[in-house]
């Protein structure tokens, strides 16, 4: 099959503890060196932890694999510093067609509103996505030792320690650490060597991913069919990728052979009878899988930390899978930097479990419903489908029951043991445990984003209209503030009093275009905690420093690592 991509290759280095007789120790190692690894080992080093990244090749990955990234996604990556080659290379849609049979049902719009850095949705290969995060890696390089041709034989888990024996072509050697990352996919071998199971459900059907390279006429849209003339009985969707390269995933059933399904004398015919006989094409690369939807019941075990598809699998319908990934990343980083700095409890770790838990659950529950909408089991349930179809074209009601796989939406951690307090009069989507929000700013008179100027540290964003008195007080305290807490930075949103202005790691935004208040029901003296995944973590309708510092320390885990010593004491 032809390609339009040339994959790198990257160097095999000989490590330098083929040479000692003792046995190295870091604060992380982390094994898989896909998206989630790379994303974990960036976050880290901008954090200030270094980390060793071992990967058993010596190339991104093969295929496009994930192509979906959501806007969620985008936003975490470019705090990373690795999204504008993604937004320059990838293909930007926000539209979406169904169509069941030979006619179009509706269509729908997943990000109507303007005032965004990042648009809802790009599609762009896994190869390049990939390949953009190895080369911000390398930037990186004072703290990520990525090393290619690294494999992974062996895994010692202790409660204070893991080890890692590792192959190479010039020997082997072991490595220990305080933290173990494992990315290493969902037949994660490292998660066979720990005897840990990931379980869930497999779903009867099997589908044909085919990549092909095409001039055409069709937009930029994610286009789903149900029961089309050209594939009757089953579904198909359409997307469209960089180099002309588009995506088609034929719905096949359980009886079919996937080896013969994805020779090319059989995929041949039923893309040309889906494009039409006179349109040319050429068939870069075809996949069969079939879906599964399962999880670990823990992600930790003792120091190991289990990302991605090793955690968690999900159907590729709804751009659950990397999507979700990335937020996980976004969601343990920082917290392993502040234990390893020593500036939070060891118990705050296990908030990783307990928020990504949640959020994986959502995307497995999503992703299940999506399937069995897509692939009816039953004569009951095939004619609640095309019943559903067929209302949606004429009555909006019957859209919200069409499930083309649910797309990837940011993750709400409600209920976790993290946030802060809440107050009345602010919009419900940035509850705490909600992702922020972005909108148009200026800062030192130049457009920005909001988004920006949170991440990596704990921000404090403050509505700073307040009169000269108040900002004298408010700026006594939360100076004493600041002094005290390090890991905080201050974000008002001007005009505001010198007094507050003057604060040391403070900065002063205009509200560009009245949404940042729109969006965050901001009003004179009012503001938001910010963690350093750009979650919100508490708000409050007048701020105090006191308040402040409390939800610093409940961010942090100090009642969990409370918790933790009472229960070691009983």
């Amino acid at each position: 099959m032809p390609t339009t991509y040339n994959n790198p290759v990257y160097p095999y280095r000989r490590p330098a503890e083929l040479d000692r007789q003792d046995i190295r120790h870091c604060p992380v190692v982390i094994i898989g060196g896909g998206p989630t690894g790379l994303a974990a080992a960036i976050d880290l080093a901008q954090q200030g932890i270094d980390s060793v990244l071992l990967d058993d090749n010596n190339t991104v990955s093969v295929g496009s694999r994930a192509i979906c990234f959501a806007k969620r996604t985008l936003e975490i990556v470019d705090r990373l510093g690795a999204a504008q080659p993604m937004l320059d290379k990838g293909v930007t849609w926000q539209l979406g067609r169904v169509f069941f049979q030979d006619r179009e049902v509706y269509d729908f719009n997943l990000l109507p509103e303007d005032g965004h850095r990042v648009p809802a949705f790009i599609n762009l290969q896994q190869y390049y996505f990939e390949e953009y995060l190895v080369d911000r890696a390398d930037q990186l390089n004072d703290r990520i030792d990525l090393r290619w041709k690294h494999k992974v034989t062996a895994v010692d888990s202790r409660p204070d320690r893991a080890l890692v024996t590792v192959a190479t072509e010039d020997g082997d050697y072991r490595l220990s650490c305080d933290y173990l990352l494992v990315a290493d996919g969902a037949n994660s071998r490292v998660r066979d060597m720990l005897g840990l199971e990931s379980k869930g459900q497999v779903f009867q059907d099997r589908f044909l991913i085919a990549d092909v390279v095409m001039k055409a006429d069709f937009p930029t849209e994610r286009w789903f069919w149900f029961d089309p003339p050209f594939h009757p009985n089953q579904s198909v969707l359409l997307h469209k990728q960089p180099d002309n390269v588009w995506r088609i995933d034929f719905q096949l059933g359980w009886d079919a052979d996937p080896e013969e399904e994805k020779k090319e004398e059989n995929i041949r015919p039923r893309v040309q009878a889906m494009l039409g006989e006179d349109v040319e094409f050429e068939l870069e690369w075809a996949s069969v899988y079939t879906f599964r939807c399962r999880m670990m019941d823990d992600f930790i075990h003792q120091r190991v930390f289990f990302m991605g598809d090793a955690a968690h699998q999900v159907s590729p319908f709804g751009a659950r899978g990397a999507n979700g990934a990335l937020q996980g990343t976004d969601n343990l980083a920082w917290k392993l930097a502040r234990v390893l700095k020593g500036q939070a409890p060891e118990a705050l770790l296990a908030t990783y479990n307990t928020e990504r838990q949640h959020g994986a659950a959502e995307n497995i529950l999503n992703s299940t419903r999506a399937t069995d909408f897509i692939t009816p089991k039953s004569r009951v349930s095939r004619l609640f489908r095309d019943e559903t179809l067929a209302l949606a074209e004429h009555h909006p009601f019957a859209r919200s029951l069409v499930n083309s796989g649910r797309l990837s939406m940011p993750c709400r951690y409600d209920g976790s043991p993290l946030n802060g307090p809440d107050a009345e009069g602010f919009p419900a989507e940035l509850r705490p445990g909600s992702p922020a929000k972005d909108a148009p700013i200026r800062l030192d008179g130049q457009p920005a984003w909001l988004l920006n100027r949170f991440g990596d540290r704990f921000v404090l964003l403050l509505d700073g209209g307040v009169s000269t008195a108040r900002a004298d007080a408010l700026a006594a305290e939360l100076d004493q503030l600041l002094a005290r807490r390090a890991d905080l930075d201050l974000v008002i949103v001007g005009p505001a009093p010198h007094a507050l202005a003057g604060l040391p790691r403070t900065i002063v935004i205009e509200d560009a275009d009245g949404l940042l208040a729109e969006r965050y029901g901001l009003h004179a003296g009012s503001g938001y905690l910010i963690r350093p995944d750009q979650h919100v973590t508490a708000r409050w309708p007048e701020i105090s420093a006191d308040a402040v510092g409390e939800a610093l320390d409940r961010a942090l885990g100090t009642h969990l690592a409370d918790v933790e010593s009472h229960h070691a004491t009983a």
